[in-house]
């Protein structure tokens, strides 16, 4: 069996001491490709050069993540449509919105958000969409711009059935991630109902580790802990979700996978 990690920040200072170690082990488990997703121009290199060292199967995206728009928001999005006119990326993320930490930029949020679309319509890229404590208002943002070409991932889904509806009727994925393990994450009473054609998997490293490393750093060979939850919650084999998930990776990153 293998695996796809959909959202990854192996990049990042946390796997610096053991970045090596971490891949391997990755591909060990099964882990055939990890995406990674850019957080704004401070993550830029630092991806780039984990994808050099592991060009088929670190592979980046470039965006603007919401928690690092601010008042300057406009000259970082310039980097990115400057990045995506120079070479091929996989999607542009992590974009989106986020209520969670701070709304002092919540205006500034939607109008980033917008422009992004805009660049995965021009780029025809997927979106991978960050929504903490905000899915609601980014259906809302998204659904007027839903133009039959667009689909993409909401990233780190934690949402109700209705909202995980709402996001497939827009052509849109779900990436399940670690939360899925949590006692009280309440994906348990939304997995079983969601169609399996719409689901990705994720880890989001090195955040949100899943049970039994909950609190830890998260590192994509915890990939079949989260499919292991999510086949005892579907009442499906191993197998079965590997092969389906790694086909719906396909269809979101086609020229990537």
């Amino acid at each position: 069996m293998t695996w796809i990690d959909t959202h990854a920040h192996i990049y990042s200072e946390e796997f610096s001491a053991d970045r090596v170690d971490m891949l391997r082990k990755s591909e060990e488990s099964g882990i055939a490709k990890i995406f990674m997703p850019n957080i704004d121009h401070t993550s830029i290199d630092a991806m780039m050069e984990v994808e050099s060292k592991e060009p088929t199967r670190c592979i980046s995206m470039i965006g603007l993540h919401p928690c690092s728009v601010k008042k300057d928001f406009e000259k970082e999005l310039y980097l990115v449509e400057d990045w995506l006119g120079r070479r091929k990326f996989a999607a542009v993320g992590e974009m989106g919105t986020d209520l969670y930490w701070d709304k002092t930029f919540w205006l500034q949020q939607q109008e980033a958000f917008k422009v992004q679309v805009q660049l995965a319509k021009k780029y025809k890229l997927p979106l991978v969409i960050h929504c903490r404590e905000s899915i609601d208002e980014t259906i809302a943002l998204l659904q007027p711009l839903i133009d039959g070409t667009l689909t993409g991932i909401f990233h780190c889904f934690s949402g109700s059935l209705e909202q995980a509806k709402r996001i497939i009727e827009m052509n849109f994925y779900l990436g399940i991630g670690g939360v899925v393990t949590f006692k009280n994450g309440g994906l348990d009473k939304v997995i079983p109902d969601i169609d399996m054609n719409r689901i990705v998997l994720e880890t989001d490293s090195p955040y949100l580790a899943p049970v039994p490393h909950r609190g830890k750093r998260n590192e994509p060979s915890y990939i079949p802990l989260i499919a292991q939850k999510i086949c005892e919650l579907k009442k499906i084999t191993l197998e079965e979700l590997s092969r389906v998930t790694t086909n719906n990776t396909k269809k979101v990153f086609p020229s990537n996978t």
